[in-house]
């Protein structure tokens, strides 16, 4: 029996991700510099949170928007190191990670028909939430001349009466690059000018090599018309509890707060304690791993803009680089197979992160650097073999 089903899911294409890992996991001794997730072990000061609350039974529902000690460690976080002054019991929700803080903040957001504007290459939950809402996801290039930094002016021809908001991410997923604060500064001008809302996703904001991280919501004027997301996966790795959380303002929350009630309810009980944990503990552990991403790449960075046929900028930013691979002849999914099949090295595809993405792959390098050195020898490997 085939029935009608929503149109709305219908034209969201699965993940070109998963067509390729499913693909390396037939293969045997492949390398995946796919994965998005660090490669460390959450710290161990956090676990023991979590099983304190499990021996105390905190094992019940939560409030919608999350226990109040989380609430208040996360203001205090964002006053102290974003310069985000927000009320936690009104401005600050925990959610089931980033992508539901994303994808709740756009339903709450959106009515039938408006536009986002969403950079491209970028994450592609942006628009599929966009989609999710009735919304029209309008991508606009960013350039690898530019550093893949989101461009005013790119962004100017690309507003219209519909634009009800704009989503960006620094540092980006998948480019590797950062918003200065200049840069910052000039994208608050455009919104406040076209009276929209940001979405600011700010999950790699620990993962920063040169420049530190700046929140727009920081910015004068900003915070009234900013949802800043984030989450405890990549800082201090976290992937696996799948906890985040924003800071909106009050009338925003409010009405995400609803849509968590009727889907989610609320975040995992024992996994908020060991939040403020994370938060309020021990912090070096963030900052030795942050090093060590530094170290990989350095490596990658190197490796490949010695390799024939692919180059790349140095990003700026969390653990991904993306290297151009148009000199190959191939599309960014012909390469990526190319390269497992040949190489045994898993890559994501530039198309997986919208049209902008084509003649690129993503590489990640939260993986050790002895699995890095031996990729890079393979990709060099396969590369010199190419006509």
């Amino acid at each position: 029996m085939v029935f009608e089903l929503s149109r709305k899911v219908g034209v969201i294409k699965v993940s070109g991700i998963r067509k390729l890992f499913e693909l390396a996991s037939k293969m045997e001794d492949v390398i995946n510099l796919g994965l998005g997730e660090p490669d460390f072990n959450t710290p161990e000061h956090i676990k023991a949170a979590a099983k304190r609350a499990l021996d105390e039974n905190f094992t019940h529902y939560t409030p919608n928007v999350g226990i109040p000690e989380l609430r208040e460690a996360i203001a205090e976080k964002l006053k102290r190191e974003n310069r985000i002054d927000v009320n936690p019991e009104r401005e600050v929700m925990v959610t089931n990670g980033a992508t539901q803080a994303l994808t709740l903040s756009i339903l709450a957001i959106l009515n039938e028909g408006d536009e986002v504007l969403i950079p491209s290459p970028t994450f592609v939950s942006y628009s599929a939430a966009v989609i999710f809402a009735g919304g029209v996801p309008v991508e606009v290039e960013t350039r690898e001349e530019e550093e893949f930094r989101v461009n005013v002016d790119e962004l100017e021809k690309h507003v219209s009466k519909k634009t009800k908001a704009l989503i960006i991410s620094t540092p980006n997923n998948p480019t590797g690059s950062i918003l200065t604060r200049g840069n910052l500064e000039e994208l608050a001008d455009f919104a406040v000018k076209h009276d929209l809302i940001v979405i600011s996703d700010e999950v790699y904001e620990k993962i920063v090599y040169e420049e530190p991280h700046c929140s727009i919501a920081s910015l004068n004027g900003m915070k009234e018309r900013t949802v800043t997301v984030n989450a405890f996966s990549k800082t201090y790795a976290m992937t696996g509890w799948r906890l985040g959380y924003l800071a909106a303002p009050e009338q925003i929350v409010g009405e995400i707060v609803k849509l968590q009630m009727y889907t989610a309810v609320c975040a995992t009980s024992f996994a908020q304690r060991a939040a403020v944990e994370a938060l309020r503990g021990p912090q070096s552990f963030v900052e030795e791993m942050r090093r060590e991403y530094a170290r990989r790449r350095e490596l990658v960075y190197s490796r490949i803009n010695g390799m024939p046929k692919i180059s790349a900028v140095k990003p700026r930013g969390a653990f991904y680089i993306f290297p151009n691979i148009k000199a190959t002849g191939m599309t960014s999914e012909e390469f990526s197979s190319y390269l497992i099949q040949e190489a045994r090295v898993a890559t994501v595809p530039g198309r997986a992160f919208g049209r902008y993405g084509e003649g690129y792959i993503r590489i990640s390098y939260a993986a050790s650097y002895e699995k890095l050195e031996e990729a890079m020898d393979r990709i060099s490997e396969a590369l010199n073999r190419l006509p």
